[in-house]
């Protein structure tokens, strides 16, 4: 345990072999697994959990009560060796739950940076989790759930197994989601329907105008226009076939396993 910086509580549990960084902060009544790294600057509350093996990048923030790296709630677990990693400079609100993967995918439960997640949100075994995204409280995503990048998924929102949510996307309070919701896209409902395009969002983010008028058009050929699946992307493709960003939506929606949201 290399901690000669940090600020350890003495009620604090340091299971050995636990890896702790420079100027971490660790409350009291706090366990640490043997099998966790911590990195440098982050700060974890009183009555906290991390189970492992876990790594957690720098200055990440756990509020009391969280619950990170634990078994997952899958029936198929048999105690076998996965991991969860997370990237830096997220915060975990009270009572976050986050698991680790299984083998039935690829051992990992994998979160990027610069996440919020808030109070009572779930991350469940096998999740993918991009960078700058928010959940907000009680929102759960269910096993295998990948989520892109600054996506934004509203309180006591749930996510069905396997699906995927594209980067930018906005998803609206108390919403079911059953299908894949394309990146850029707003949706909301039981279960969850489109309800236009992200463009504030991409305003904020830096795009482009002339990017963000041909996500609009891509999404009109999508879901606006009457065109099956098929036709909407021979459209997409006449649009700017030089564009990453709607090669990166049509791509996104030819890859769904699951289905798109329509």
């Amino acid at each position: 345990m290399d901690n000669s910086t940090s600020l350890i509580h003495p009620q604090a549990i340091i299971e050995d072999g636990a890896v702790i960084g420079n100027n971490v902060k660790i409350g009291p009544w706090t366990y640490i697994a043997a099998n966790v790294v911590i990195g440098d600057d982050c700060h974890i509350s009183s009555h906290v959990v991390i189970n492992g093996p876990t790594t957690l990048g720098k200055g990440n923030r756990i509020f009391q009560f969280a619950s990170i790296g634990e078994d997952c709630q899958d029936l198929k677990y048999a105690g076998e060796p996965t991991e969860l990693v997370i990237g830096d400079n997220n915060t975990f609100r009270e009572y976050c739950t986050v698991h680790r993967g299984t083998i039935q995918d690829n051992s990992l439960t994998q979160i990027g940076s610069n996440n919020l997640f808030m109070a009572y949100t779930h991350i469940a075994h096998d999740c993918m989790v991009g960078s700058h995204c928010i959940m907000a409280n009680g929102a759960s995503i269910a096993g295998h759930v990948h989520v892109g990048d600054h996506a934004i998924i509203g309180g006591m929102t749930g996510v069905h197994q396997f699906c995927h949510i594209g980067d930018h996307c906005f998803v609206g309070a108390n919403s079911l989601i059953l299908k894949d919701i394309p990146p850029y896209v707003m949706a909301s409902g039981q279960p969850a329907k489109p309800f236009g395009l992200n463009s504030e969002g991409l305003k904020r983010r830096g795009f482009d105008k002339a990017v963000i008028l041909n996500i609009k058009r891509a999404y009109k050929a999508v879901y606006r226009q009457g065109l099956t699946i098929d036709e909407a992307m021979d459209k997409i493709a006449s649009l700017d076939g030089n564009m990453v960003e709607l090669g990166f939506f049509s791509d996104f929606i030819k890859n769904s396993s699951r289905g798109i949201i329509r």
